[in-house]
């Protein structure tokens, strides 16, 4: 139920009960061209990274923007990139620290590379809220720990980290930690242990 929960968050999934508000807009009343922007600010990184292999690192990146208005054209800017593209998803690319393999394809990479990446299609849109769906659930100790370091210091930056996992490990890096049971909140509290991702 995380993955629908998240998707919930991001109306993509309409709850069967109850309501998702977003600086207290509830989703489910607001109008299409309302929910369109909001989703725009928000940035998803999928449990099964959802990359087109054969394709390469850029092309990923700005895939998250298709569809979206913004310095992005679409299609074309996907196939051929302008220089203001290459110049912005390089930002993106560096800010997660794999900005040396802008023109790799993602298949040639590794699981940890390929989720930078992913967390760089769903920075592309410049979100305020991020939602991330076991981000480090494929992924070694090591590779695990610097992932959480990238989403640690998107938080410091005043971006919202939604991050659902089954690792207790990984549940310690959070501020606030909302424990799920069969579908009912089974517990909700301030993490004053907070782990910093160093």
């Amino acid at each position: 139920g995380k993955t629908t929960l998240l998707k919930t968050c991001n109306a993509l999934t309409k709850p069967t009960s109850g309501t998702v508000s977003i600086d207290g807009r509830e989703l489910g009343r607001i109008s299409a061209h309302e929910l369109k922007y909001i989703r725009s600010r928000i940035g998803f990184v999928h449990q099964n990274l959802s990359l087109v292999p054969n394709l390469r690192v850029i092309q990923n990146v700005v895939f998250g923007r298709l569809g979206r208005r913004s310095f992005l054209g679409g299609a074309k800017d996907m196939l051929f990139p302008s220089s203001t593209v290459i110049e912005k998803v390089y930002e993106i690319l560096d800010s997660v620290g794999i900005a040396e393999k802008i023109y790799e394809r993602t298949d040639r990479l590794s699981g940890g590379q390929q989720q930078r990446v992913a967390i760089a299609r769903a920075l592309v849109n410049t979100p305020s809220i991020i939602l991330a769906d076991e981000p480090t659930g494929n992924l070694d100790s090591k590779s695990g720990i610097e992932i959480m370091k990238i989403l640690y210091d998107l938080y410091t930056k005043g971006n919202t980290i939604i991050l659902v996992t089954h690792e207790k490990e990984i549940a310690k890096h959070a501020n606030r930690i909302i424990t799920i049971f069969d579908g009912k909140i089974k517990e909700d509290h301030t993490n004053k242990n907070m782990t910093k991702a160093v």
